[in-house]
């Protein structure tokens, strides 16, 4: 069933709401991602006909070899972020942010900061392969990252939020992107903490207005691009593909999602993963 619980401006297949095979497909992705999280453009694609299996079946070698980890290191490695200094846990605190409370906001951000830059690089080279655009160039040998222990709190339905809470998320999701075509989960999920949303949108409200945030945005999803090549260069073609119709669809859906919400929250959510305290 496709929620329509969510308030997001694309439909989409909930955790809760999978059953049968996109179910089995949402658990496949957790654990080969290595994050308590199926982000929403898999949720997406679940409301297509045969796209989620296809999609998929057609990267998920590349995750499990590390591949997609491996270039979506190389991916945050080459961000250029605004300086910003990290959070003092004493200013977390003043907004009621204990212990518990943080160290599930930093669960959220850390999940968000690694599954958003494997989908962007991933999902980008299945593109890649599809229109032949393939750089052999080697990617640099780095690290994978680790993965995501523990579990995220629920996805917060926009309708669920008191007014304020929703429309600080709505003001942060314009940020980058005054259209509002994708509502970024990452926030729907800080959604449970709004003190610490507020202190986000003191941060990037500035950034955003002197144009910084759209200049790192654009990079991100140009440098994406650019490892997405090199790595469809090393991925296993597509599995069988599915009826025109579809590849249509998957397609229209991975440009809005590359150019408009993860290619958005890559930069963002890796400049708040670094700005936030590991204690």
């Amino acid at each position: 069933m496709v929620s329509q619980s969510t308030s997001d401006p694309v439909p989409a297949i909930t955790e809760r709401e999978a059953t049968g095979e996109t179910a089995q497909i949402y658990r496949d992705i957790r654990t080969t991602l290595g994050v308590p999280v199926v982000n929403l453009i898999w949720r997406h694609l679940a409301t297509m006909p045969d796209a989620l299996p296809w999609v998929w079946n057609s990267v998920r070698p590349a995750y499990a070899a590390g591949a997609v980890a491996r270039a979506a290191t190389h991916l945050r490695q080459s961000l250029s972020l605004p300086q910003q200094p990290p959070w003092p846990v004493s200013e977390l605190e003043t907004t009621n942010l204990n212990a518990e409370d943080r160290m599930g906001i930093r669960r959220v951000l850390k999940s968000y900061d690694r599954s958003n830059a494997m989908n962007l690089v991933a999902l980008g080279a299945l593109q890649a392969r599809i229109h032949g655009q393939i750089d052999p160039t080697p990617l640099p040998k780095v690290d994978a990252g680790e993965n995501i222990e523990g579990e995220l709190p629920r996805l917060l339905p926009m309708a669920e939020m008191d007014p304020a809470t929703a429309d600080l998320v709505q003001r942060l999701n314009a940020v980058g992107d005054n259209e509002q075509r994708v509502i970024a989960s990452m926030y729907r999920h800080l959604a449970h903490w709004p003190g610490f949303l507020q202190l986000v949108w003191e941060r990037l409200e500035p950034i955003a207005a002197d144009g910084s945030i759209d200049r790192m945005i654009q990079e991100s999803v140009e440098t994406g691009r650019g490892i997405s090549r090199q790595l469809a260069a090393i991925m296993t073609p597509p599995a069988d593909i599915p009826a025109p119709e579809t590849v249509v669809q998957v397609n229209a859906a991975l440009d809005l999602f590359i150019h408009h919400a993860i290619g958005r929250m890559v930069p963002i959510g890796r400049m708040l993963t670094v700005s936030f305290p590991s204690e």
